[in-house]
């Protein structure tokens, strides 16, 4: 192999060693098997909210892991991978969402693991990160819950008014 290809390989994992070590969430998953046309669906899905997808040979993802500083992942870079990432710390949930749903719908996909926030998450704890709410729903949940009081209280008066007028008639 020349130098320049060498030095070139080794750019391109120190510019994805960056990339990871400023990832909030990074989720590792085996896609093979899907159609062309569904994974490109879901790598629109996940840049239209700011996640990224790489499939990267397993080499370079353990060089660019170990660069970041990024433990524990190796076991998961077995076979077709790719790395699916956000730095993106206003919900770092989203890629577990949007990965979890092309899991339910398509037998194929398989998360293997990944990393929220630095700390390694296993398969069951993505899918218990992905049933939570975005960020949307729950400031929507929020707002319910604080008009609940003044409703109920509109609903209160409502009905002695009501009362009150069939008592007058």
């Amino acid at each position: 192999m020349s130098k320049a290809a060498i030095a070139e390989k080794e750019k391109f994992v120190d510019a994805f060693a960056e990339e990871l070590k400023a990832a909030k969430a990074i989720l590792v998953i085996d896609y093979l098997g899907l159609t062309v046309e569904e994974v490109t669906d879901m790598r629109k899905e996940l840049r239209e909210n700011d996640v990224k997808m790489k499939v990267v040979k397993n080499t370079y993802l353990r060089r660019a892991a170990a660069k970041a500083g990024i433990e524990g992942l190796e076991e998961t870079f077995v076979g077709p991978t790719a790395v699916i990432y956000t730095d993106n710390a206003e919900d770092i949930t989203e890629p577990a969402r949007i990965v979890s749903k092309y899991e339910d719908n398509y037998d194929v996909i398989d998360i293997k693991g990944g990393m929220l926030e630095g700390k390694l998450t296993s398969k069951e704890e993505i899918k218990e990160l992905a049933a939570i709410p975005g960020r949307e729903g729950l400031l929507s949940m929020l707002v319910s819950v604080l008009q609940a009081p003044v409703r109920n209280f509109a609903y209160a008066v409502k009905a002695v008014a009501d009362s009150k007028d069939e008592s007058a008639e």
